[in-house]
Formats: C-alpha cells, structure tokens, sequence
C-alpha cells in the first residue's frame, strides 16, 4: 500500500517488480520475430504471461485499499498459473519434442487449470489458498498468509517446471557447443523460488511471488545477450556436421567440436575474421560452387558450404556456417563429369581418325584403279595394301579405345597393390619393343596402384617417345609421383595441353592417342598429369598427387 512514509525496500519491490514488466514486453519485441512457430507461440505465452504477473504484483504493492490489492493478487495467481503450462510448452517445442501438440496432455492440463482458478477464486468463502493481514514491516503492506492447498499447487507447479528444467538441461549438455551461458540462465529462472521459500521462512523477505522476476532475466538474456547462443542450439540439435558460428561482422564467435577437428585454425581465433583464419571456406560462401574440398591426414574430403543467418525481426544477429560432408557424392560426381569428358575425347579420337581413315582408303584406291589402267601392277598392289593397312589401324585404334574405356573406370580399392616403379617400367618398355632405345630407371619407389594400368601408362609414355624422336629415356621419382623423360623434340611454342587432347595428333598421327590415353589412365588413379614446359631437352611427363609413395 502507498503511504506518506516510503520506504527504500518499499522502492526495490516496485522497481524491481516494474523492472520485471518491462523486461518482459521488451523481451516480447524480439521474440515475437522467432522463427520456429511453436517455440515463438511458447515463449511469447511466457513472457505475456510473466510481464501479466509481475505487473498485477507491482498492482499488489502499490495498491491504495486493501480491497484493491486483494482483487490484484488473486488476478496474479490465476494468471501467473498460466505460465506453467506456456514454461512446458516453450521447453517441449525448443528441444524438438511434441509433448505440447499432444491433445490429451492439453485437455488435462486445461482442467487441472480451471480446476485450481475455481479454488482460487472462491478463496474469500473458504480461505483455502491464502488469508491476508496487514503488516508494517519491512513497510506497510498487505501480506499473504498462504494455505495448504497453495502449497499443494506450489509443488505441483514446481514439478512440472522441473520437467521443463530437464528437458532443456539435457538439450544443453547434448549440444555440441558451449552452453554454460544458457544453462546459467535458465538456472536463474528457477531462482526465486529460492526467494519464495526465504519469504515464508522468515521476515527477511516479504511473502509474494518472485518467479515473474527469473523469466524477465531469462528472456532478456536469451533475446539480446546470448541470443546467438539460444538461436544456434535449437538449430543444430542433432546436428553432427562441423559448424562455425559468425557475428554479424563475420567474426567467429563460436564453433563446435567437429569443426575444430576439421579446422584446427580455429583454436584460439575466436573474434577473428573467418576469411583469415578459413580463407577457402569463406570464399566459398560468396561462390558459385559451395564445395569445400579440404584436406586433412593425407585424404581429401570435399564439404557443402551453406550459412544460415540469425536474425530476430530485424535485428541481424550473425550466422551459422555448416560443412556438410558430401565426399561420397561429389566423388561420384566427378567421376561421371570425369568419363563423360573421357567418352567425349574418344569421340573426338575415333572421328579424327575415321575421317583420315577414309581420306587414305578412298585416295589409295583411286591410285590403285588409275595404276590398273595404266597397267601399274606393283603400283595398284602397293596402293591397295596401303588402304589396307590404314583400315587395320583403325580397327587396332577403336580396340585400344574399347580396352581404355574399360580401364577408365576409377580405381577401386580391390584392385590396388603395392609395386614397385622399376620393374612395371622395364616390363613396359619391353611390350613396347624399342629397339633403337635406352631406358633408365635413376632411382626405384614404391607405390599403390593397379599394375596393369600403370604399366599401360608407362607403354605409352614410351611409345610416344618413339614417335617424338627419342633415344633416351629415364624415369625418376618426386615427392608425390614420378616424371617419365626422354631427349625428343621438346614442346616449343606448343600449347602443352594439346599434348593431352584427342585428335591432336602431336607430334603424329600414331602417337596422337598416346599422351591423352595415359592422363586417364593416370586419373583413374586420381592422379595429375602435366609437361614440365621448363625442361627443353626433349618431353618431361610428370605424374603428381601420388599420396601413397614410398621410396
């Protein structure tokens, strides 16, 4: 009650009751903008519910006739029971659970309710719930003498809070993430009723409800203080992919474990850009292509790189990066990208050489009737084995397509061994049957691969040497592959690529499929092939992204 003589613990109940109402409408400003319907329906019920309570308490104490003060305190409790149920329903629909949907646990807690408000207001007939007196100390106010059935409901009240409690605790300590911050405020939620029981054991505090004041710090905290923290936990519960938390001038602010093991860069960056500590995953947010490939422990895996932002209306809070690892479809991805540019190169080959094909065949023959009417016997006879041959080696160049594409196929695990370079080189280099030609192996290594492909990829590094003018071969280990080198002519002003392209024909017709049919052998193995346009004593093949090597 408001009297002349005011006094100071007078002043802290009204503001900290009048704190409390606004925390709570200020609270209600940003939570009516969460996204997730059932949590924002959740809390919003809480805080109009908490901001209902302690306003109606604020009411209490300040009321100018007991009558008035009577009718304001029994408002409270049949409002601040609400927020029992709107306490569940936040916690059910946060944690992702459905307890709240469920209609049975509605109906019963709706005739709980209307069964405890029945009481409540029919206190003043029977006296059951609380009695009041007027008292002066701490300051003149009308005190609440509570009964045994407000105890009964009190307890009732508390249990199921605890459950809500429970429900978020466990969210918490399941998270990926630091959630101290959290669990410090929902622990602070629960701390009035500490108050609750000091007001009634003793006269240190006066006897009114203290919960409006935990849920207004609550809300406050998770809305504008750790709204980061309460937005990202809901989000990726049950997440297990490495996530990274930016502010909202994309500073990192937070990240879990995997991301940590993912990016070791991370420890200690806290508060740094992510574009320094991370550079390819933030240039990857602003990309085209949102695949991350990373590498870690000799094996690379390759990451979608999506971001969602937080935001509450429109207050942009930062957002949350997530690497979702897509390696097994990004793998077979490539691998079709890969044979299809491989199917088309063959096309290319097989075109290519089809159309000289036909061009000798049909110029041989001509010759060979013109050399008939001339009676040219030995000409015809030397024209028509010409074509002959022609059409034989187009035969031997769709079989050697046909044998590539079937050794085109990647690598698999089962069909890998540990070889060793030098032997697999010199058993090519005796298929190959070069006569005129020396081969030497500088230093031996071992490595995993499939050995009939390997030694197919040394048959044609050597056979285009034969056809480049070469007499002198050696093969030399690197850290990460190989280089095949031969004294030929070197490439010049030669486009190196070309090398590699079907229907080429560098440096001749025969040695044009050469080049191209060893880098995809070479890439079935996920390797890299290139010529060192440095070296201009001849043609350097370098094969790289050898992992497994061992010399």
């Amino acid at each position: 009650m408001i009297t002349n003589d005011v006094s100071p613990v007078f002043i802290i109940y009204v503001f900290a009751y009048g704190l409390a109402t606004l925390g709570c409408v200020i609270a209600l400003k940003r939570a009516i903008h969460i996204t997730d319907a059932d949590t924002r329906r959740g809390l919003v019920g809480l805080l109009v519910g908490s901001g209902s309570w302690a306003a109606l308490q604020l009411a209490f104490l300040i009321a100018p006739t007991p009558a008035i003060g009577y009718g304001a305190y029994t408002l409270s409790l049949i409002i601040g029971l609400t927020t029992v149920g709107a306490w569940l329903y936040f916690a059910s629909a946060y944690t992702g659970r459905s307890f709240h949907r469920d209609r049975m646990y509605r109906r019963l807690a709706l005739a709980i309710y209307i069964a405890i408000i029945a009481v409540k207001v029919t206190n003043p007939l029977h006296g059951w719930y609380f009695q009041t007196r007027f008292v002066t100390v701490p300051f003149p106010h009308l005190t609440i003498m509570h009964g045994t059935f407000h105890w009964v409901v009190t307890g009732l009240s508390y249990a199921l809070v605890a459950v809500g409690f429970f429900m978020l605790y466990e969210l918490f300590l399941e998270a990926d993430y630091d959630t101290r911050p959290l669990a410090i405020l929902v622990g602070i939620t629960g701390l009035p009723v500490v108050f609750d029981i000091i007001g009634f054991a003793s006269d240190f505090l006066i006897e009114i409800n203290y919960e409006p004041l935990g849920v207004a710090v609550f809300a406050i905290g998770v809305l504008y203080v750790f709204e980061e923290e309460f937005l990202a936990v809901q989000l990726t519960d049950n997440v297990n992919a490495p996530v990274i938390y930016l502010n909202r001038n994309d500073r990192i602010n937070h990240h879990n474990r995997r991301a940590k093991q993912l990016f070791p860069d991370l420890i200690g960056a806290t508060g740094e850009p992510l574009d320094v500590v991370i550079p390819s995953a933030s240039a990857k947010l602003g990309d085209q292509n949102w695949i991350l490939d990373w590498t870690s422990d000799n094996e690379t895996k390759h990451y979608l790189v999506s971001d969602t932002p937080f935001s509450l209306g429109r207050t942009d809070i930062g957002r949350m990066v997530l690497f979702t690892d897509v390696t097994q479809t990004e793998r077979q991805r490539r691998e079709l990208e890969r044979q299809n540019e491989q199917l088309e190169g063959f096309a290319a080959a097989i075109r290519h050489e089809l159309l000289n094909t036909l061009q000798i065949v049909s110029a041989r023959i001509d010759i060979a009737g013109d050399a008939v009417e001339d009676g040219e016997v030995d000409l015809a006879r030397d024209s028509l084995q010409t074509a002959s041959d022609a059409s034989q080696r187009m035969a031997d160049i769709v079989d050697d397509l046909a044998n590539l594409a079937r050794y085109g196929q990647s690598v698999e695990a089962s069909q890998t061994e540990t070889v060793d370079i030098e032997s697999i080189a010199k058993t090519a280099w005796a298929t190959a049957d070069i006569d005129d030609g020396t081969l030497l192996i500088e230093e031996n290594a071992e490595l995993t691969a499939d050995p009939e492909r390997l030694e197919e990829i040394f048959f044609n590094a050597f056979i285009f040497g034969t056809h480049n003018g070469a007499t002198k071969t050696i093969v030399a280990v690197t850290d990460n592959g190989f280089t095949i080198t031969d004294d030929g002519m070197p490439t010049g002003d030669t486009d190196p690529s070309s090398y590699f392209e079907y229907g080429s024909a560098i440096p001749d017709a025969e040695a044009g499929l050469t080049l191209p049919n060893l880098r995809v052998l070479a890439e079935t193995h996920d390797w890299e092939v290139t010529l060192d346009t440095s070296y201009q004593g001849g043609i350097r093949i370098v094969v790289s992204g050898v992992n497994t090597l061992s010399q």
